[in-house]
């Protein structure tokens, strides 16, 4: 018995060689001008991804769920991870605006003030969460309505 690929619809297929395809493209495009700089950057970003990054948010994951009970910890946890995962991928996309880090050159090229970013992300930011703990709310209702008969 010959093993079989683990191959999907031939649309799939078509899909996955496309992307393939649009990705080459993107990095021969990418490449032609300062190739070096873009390589340096990818290997940093990966390193600093995976020597940084991944341990601190790990360690604020393993916190968060730690500081749960049991019986709360899996019904929880996606309302602070879902919020967190958002927060975090603006912070990591705006970093230099939100700490002021690029104001003149920002400023050169817009003419405006970046002074509005970091008040911007903690709005956001509180936002998501804010929003996260109603939905949490609402299905807690929910559940505890549920769970109690109804008395008539």
């Amino acid at each position: 018995m010959r093993p079989r690929l683990p191959v999907g619809s031939p649309f799939q297929l078509l899909l996955f060689v496309c992307s393939f395809a649009l990705a080459g493209y993107a990095g021969v495009r990418l490449l032609s001008g300062d190739w070096l700089g873009v390589a340096l950057w990818i290997v940093g970003a990966a390193l600093l991804h995976d020597l940084v990054l991944l341990p601190l948010y790990a360690a604020a994951d393993r916190a968060v769920v730690g500081g749960l009970d049991a019986a709360h910890r899996r019904a929880w946890v996606p309302y602070v991870r879902v919020p967190a995962v958002l927060s975090g991928l603006l912070l990591l996309v705006w970093f230099p605006l939100v700490f002021d880090l690029a104001d003149r050159r920002y400023r050169l090229a817009t003419g405006q003030s970046a002074d509005v970013f970091l008040a911007r992300w903690l709005l956001i930011t509180a936002v998501l969460f804010g929003g996260s703990a109603l939905l949490l709310a609402v299905r807690g209702r929910r559940a505890a309505k549920r769970r109690s008969p109804a008395v008539h």
